[in-house]
């Protein structure tokens, strides 16, 4: 590990200089520091070992300047033991300036809670979280192609959210449905759906079983499930998936069965092809667009996820719309796959 950074060092003072850059990401972060005081245990000893937060200490002390004592002393406690002195002298070795005073520091907070964007509001906003994805349909055609291997079937859903892909197996003949998520705000959600669609249960019956869970430690034995599913949420990141989740997948995963990645990024997609995946785009009639429930959660969730987009700022202004057309967002639409035969 380096030694605790001088807050003049030039990696600090360059990155602060663009602390306010357009290269920021789209979403607008209302987190502080203090705000990781909701992760638990578990979840807060995955992300400073092998999540966003993994070898990051240096830039996290300085982060944490102005934050309360306990988020420190949280953080050291998850720590694996050779990294808590080593985190314990960064901390003390950081600047007391006051974040609003120091360029270095603001920068530090920033790129920290940017890095924990996703994870907080699956945590900390779990409501306005659905009510993205709730408007973030997928393709129809994509699970209506996918139902000669769901039919009857044991799936996995990983990175279940609140169930979009889950309950969609469900429709297309799914027998049951392994739905692990890590959040407990979104599984709870989740398991809320089960209960009203009358598909929860026991653990052994239940037609939809919500469990907790990451990609590269799948709480299910060997060769359990007939096809394996992630929408949205697995990526080539190693943090997200990468090459521990596919082996984690393909363990889980019976032979003769299937591992599918359903709106994958189109930077992985070489990534995907080198392993053996083949590629499927089910054509939209017209541009695809995110509709939400109301006009009020257009808004709620354009402010917070696509608050720095100022065109779809603008649209939303000029229109009474609860719609957003996909390439106005800036991503690609959600009518595509990769599958992978065990």
């Amino acid at each position: 590990m380096q030694t605790a950074p001088n807050t003049n060092d030039s990696y600090y003072a360059d990155n602060a200089k663009n602390a306010d850059a357009a290269d920021r990401p789209a979403f607008e972060n209302p987190f502080g520091m203090d705000d990781l005081l909701v992760f638990d245990d578990v979840a807060l000893r995955y992300l400073v070992s092998h999540g966003p937060l993994a070898g990051r200490l240096d830039e996290l002390a300085l982060a944490l300047v102005g934050a309360s004592p306990g988020v420190s002393a949280r953080i050291r406690q998850a720590l694996p033991s050779p990294q808590r002195a080593e985190f314990a002298q960064a901390v003390q070795h950081a600047p007391a300036a006051a974040p609003g005073d120091d360029p270095a520091i603001r920068w530090a907070r920033r790129a920290t809670l940017d890095a924990l964007f996703w994870e907080l509001t699956y945590w900390k906003t779990p409501e306005l979280y659905e009510a993205l994805t709730e408007g973030e349909h997928i393709h129809p055609g994509v699970f209506r192609s996918l139902a000669p291997w769901l039919t009857g079937a044991t799936a996995l859903d990983v990175g279940a959210g609140t169930g979009r892909a889950t309950f969609a197996c469900l429709r297309q003949g799914a027998r049951r449905v392994i739905a692990v998520e890590p959040s407990p705000g979104l599984r709870q959600m989740l398991q809320r759906k089960a209960v009203a669609l009358g598909v929860a249960g026991s653990p052994s019956s239940a037609r939809v079983a919500p469990r907790p869970g990451r990609f590269d430690s799948l709480p299910l034995p060997d060769a359990c499930v007939d096809i394996s599913l992630s929408c949205s949420a697995f990526t080539a990141e190693p943090t997200q998936g990468g090459e521990a989740g596919l082996a984690e997948l393909r363990r889980v995963t019976r032979r003769g069965g299937h591992i599918v990645v359903i709106w994958p990024r189109p930077c992985d997609h070489d990534w995907y092809a080198a392993h053996g995946f083949a590629y499927t785009s089910i054509p939209a009639q017209t541009e695809m667009r995110v509709q939400f429930r109301s006009r009020w959660w257009a808004l709620a969730c354009a402010h917070r996820f696509y608050g720095r987009n100022a065109a779809v700022m603008r649209y939303l202004a000029r229109h009474n719309t609860a719609e957003l057309p996909i390439s106005l967002i800036g991503f690609n639409p959600p009518q595509d796959y990769f599958a992978l035969s065990v």
